[in-house]
């Protein structure tokens, strides 16, 4: 395997010039003298173990008929990445060699000897590192392994060990690490809707996943038609063929790769030909060297069944019932297949009930299963905001015993995620999960490169939940992905700033572009305190690094593939950088009394705003079609609003948002959490969300007549393709001050040029653009202060 991974320790500096302006980048720099460079998964036990070994360009490799090949294979990849231009490979080390490292099992008696003081694991995957530099010539590093997988994870290790010198050489940091992971499976599951990974994204997926140990890769796109609707029929030799590289290529990484079949749409259980078809179907994967087998049993009706004599069976159909029916069907493929076949790991299932813990008749049911199937959830809903330990300790209490946590992130496949990369870390799941979980896999992105942001993270997290640091780790995985260049993972921090919010069926549960946030609200501390230059030039430096950010980033070694995914949303970046430094420039111009170039630039940044909000995903890869992009929606176009009130009342007194200070009421409400009090509290995260009618409304009685000069709608995905925007003064009758039928379904702004005090201001809704009702974050209604 050739890594892409260079060393996190050659990242440079911690803050870097974009055209000017000084972008913090909190991310690990060369270390210190004495000090380690990180390491990613972090270590259970990693110390100083002596001085520095230098990295000469003759290494000697003792190993023996017990040293993993693909260790061996990753080893003489990391050397010649690092200077080594000649590599002796010997079953005995000779003494001559300036340095000599020991690759095999840890329990092998030269690198026993080496490896000393240092603890080996007795967990599987285990390894022990150390280097040593008091023996030989220059030094000796033992890379030692509890098994196979082991010595693959102590190379991944040593690579990230190599720190560069002033004369352009390396050094390996004299270290003592014993490391082996807190859950027995950690990687990702391919189990979204819309178009499915290219064969090149999983084979550079599969080879990502060994550089950060993750073991598992569950093969199951719900739209590859072999897994789910023509789940009987064997794959064409064409197909297979692929799948046969994917599995090599997985087993090459010590990645588990693991094949899913999906019958539960239309699979009688009683049925012995279904039966025999579905492990015809194993048999060819088993074939091919697959050897962990998953049937997911999810997003079906399970209240009814597709042959008569399953109603014989196992009775009318109903949870329980269906229960019974999958627990019998799970139990004779992990009896007669699973069970009769050398090598394969225990079955996987996926519950139809996978997103509560919620006991019910058919979790108990399953409970009734084999209890060495491994049941998946995906945590207390089905995009939970937060995993905590308690939850898992239930999770294994009603489905009978510890659950593989199947985590809906970064995954971008429902509607709510439309036109949006997730590059937020990995975030919000509690230390001492291990205790409860069998492990965590990844649901990601129909963007495989762009997910390896958030799947560095998972890898990370169950590696060492204990010692996780999501902060860290979105530093190191920006890095990754920057190919270890310190501006391009400046630039990279500023661009994902921008795509933060993650959202879920409720709530979003990680904020949008927190750092631009928190920007914006300094700008407007030092603007009350008529600090307004200062504030114009602080926030402007940022919106130039925004600007900039998309060229650094393809200019840099950056993922091509990540650059490919990121595509529309690097455009967009760019043209919203450039029209908030447009604005930004309008204010400055008019604090300098110059109003006709502040009406121009004014005008300019519009125009700006206009051809970025106009960015679309097309061709798109996702089941919501054709999007206009996100970007930092619901802060930056939030900005662009008040300022622009700002420019427009000049002179009037500072804008104010009043809707906050007044009672908001609406024609409906889907469900009370979704109320209208949501839609004027001040927090973009809460939404009001009507019921399923075209004409429904939502207003908002100001605590007082005031003269409304700008209104802002921020629509969540169920907008409106027609609008009204009303206002009253008495609640009864009213006046449209605008119809709307071109409505950006994000944030819609509009200024007014009314005189009259109002106290009620309505949208009146005339069609919705989706078969649920209208949603709203946030009506906002501003008036001169």
């Amino acid at each position: 395997m050739q890594s892409i991974r260079k060393t996190l320790a050659s990242a440079g500096i911690c803050a870097v010039a974009l055209a000017g302006a000084l972008v913090p980048l909190p991310a690990a720099a060369a270390p210190p003298a004495g000090a380690l460079p990180a390491v990613s998964p972090t270590p259970q036990s990693m110390t100083r173990a002596g001085s520095d070994i230098t990295v000469p360009g003759r290494v000697e490799v003792v190993v023996d008929a017990g040293t993993d090949p693909s260790a061996l294979s990753a080893l003489r990849a990391t050397l010649d990445e690092h200077g080594v231009d000649r590599i002796d490979e010997r079953a005995s080390a000779s003494g001559r060699a300036p340095l000599t490292i020991q690759l095999g099992a840890a329990s092998r008696a030269d690198i026993s000897s080496t490896l000393g003081a240092t603890e080996v694991p007795s967990h599987a995957e285990g390894y022990a590192v150390r280097a040593d530099a008091a023996r030989g010539p220059l030094g000796t590093i033992a890379l030692g392994g509890v098994d196979p997988a082991g010595q693959f994870y102590a190379v991944q290790t040593l690579e990230q060990l190599f720190v560069p010198k002033d004369d352009g050489g390396f050094r390996v940091a004299g270290a003592s690490i014993s490391d082996s992971p807190s859950m027995p499976l950690r990687g990702t599951i391919e189990g979204f809707y819309g178009e499915p990974w290219t064969h090149e994204e999983r084979l550079d997926q599969l080879e990502f996943y060994g550089d950060v140990k993750a073991n598992t890769y569950i093969y199951a796109p719900k739209d590859d038609p072999y897994h789910r609707d023509r789940w009987r029929e064997p794959y064409p030799a064409d197909k297979l063929a692929e799948l046969g590289g994917l599995v090599q290529t997985a087993t090459d990484n010590h990645v588990r790769f693991t094949f899913a079949l999906s019958p539960g749409n239309t699979v009688c259980y009683s049925s012995d030909a279904d039966y025999q078809a579905l492990v015809t179907k194993l048999q060819q994967m088993y074939d091919l060297g697959v050897r962990a087998f998953n049937i997911p049993l999810d997003d079906i009706d399970y209240g009814r069944w597709h042959c008569d004599a399953d109603r014989t069976a196992f009775g009318a159909p109903s949870a329980r019932t269906a229960g019974v029916a999958q627990a019998t069907f799970l139990d004779r493929v992990q009896r007669e297949f699973v069970e009769t076949h050398e090598g394969v790991y225990p079955l996987q299932m996926v519950p139809t009930e996978y997103y509560n813990t919620t006991d019910s008749g058919y979790k108990t049911a399953l409970r009734g299963m084999d209890e060495d199937i491994v049941v998946m959830w995906t945590g207390e809903g089905v995009v939970p905001q937060e995993v905590t330990v308690e939850q898992a300790e239930k999770a294994a209490t009603v489905f009978g015993g510890p659950t593989f946590l199947w985590d809906n992130y970064p995954v971008n496949d429902y509607g709510q995620t439309a036109g949006r990369l997730l590059l937020a870390p990995y975030d919000k799941r509690e230390a001492g999960l291990g205790e409860y979980l069998s492990g965590i896999v990844s649901n990601p992105m129909n963007q495989a490169a762009a997910s390896k942001i958030a799947i560095f993270g998972v890898a990370d997290f169950t590696w060492n939940d204990e010692a996780y640091n999501a902060e860290h780790n979105w530093s190191q995985a920006l890095q990754y992905i920057a190919g270890e260049d310190a501006p391009t993972s400046a630039a990279l921090r500023v661009f994902a700033d921008l795509n933060h919010l993650a959202p879920s069926f409720g709530a979003p549960w990680q904020p949008q572009s927190p750092e631009l946030a928190a920007r914006i609200a300094e700008f407007w501390e030092r603007w009350d305190a008529d600090k307004r230059v200062e504030a114009v030039a602080d926030l402007r430096a940022y919106a130039q690094s925004i600007a900039d950010a998309p060229a650094a980033i393809r200019s840099g070694p950056t993922d091509a593939a990540f650059l490919s995914d990121a595509s529309p949303w690097l455009d967009a970046t760019a043209l919203w950088g450039q029209s908030t430094v447009q604005l930004l420039d309008a204010v400055q111009a008019r604090i300098d009394g110059d109003d006709a170039t502040s009406d121009e630039l004014a005008a300019s940044a519009k125009a700006t705003a206009a051809q970025a909000a106009a960015v679309v995903v097309d061709p798109p890869d996702n089941t919501w079609g054709t999007a206009k992009v996100r970007i930092a929606d619901g802060v930056l176009d939030v900005f662009h609003g008040r300022i622009g009130f700002t420019l427009a009342m000049w002179g009037a007194g500072d804008v104010v948002n009043v809707a906050p200070a007044g009672t908001a009421s609406a024609s409906s409400t889907e469900v009370p959490r979704f109320g209208p009090e949501n839609v004027n509290d001040d927090d973009p995260s809460t939404r009001w969300a009507s019921g399923y009618s075209d004409d429904s409304w939502v207003q908002v009685k100001l605590a007082e007549p005031t003269v409304v000069r700008g209104i802002t709608v921020n629509w969540e995905a169920a907008c409106a393709t027609a609008y009204e925007l009303q206002t009253s003064t008495d609640g009864t009758t009213w006046k449209t001050i605008r119809t709307v039928d071109d409505s950006t379904c994000a944030l819609d702004l509009y200024t007014f040029p009314e005189d009259e005090p109002v106290q009620y201001v309505r949208m009146q809704g005339i069609d919705r653009k989706t078969t649920w009702g209208y949603s709203i974050w946030e009506l906002g209604v501003y008036a001169a202060g």
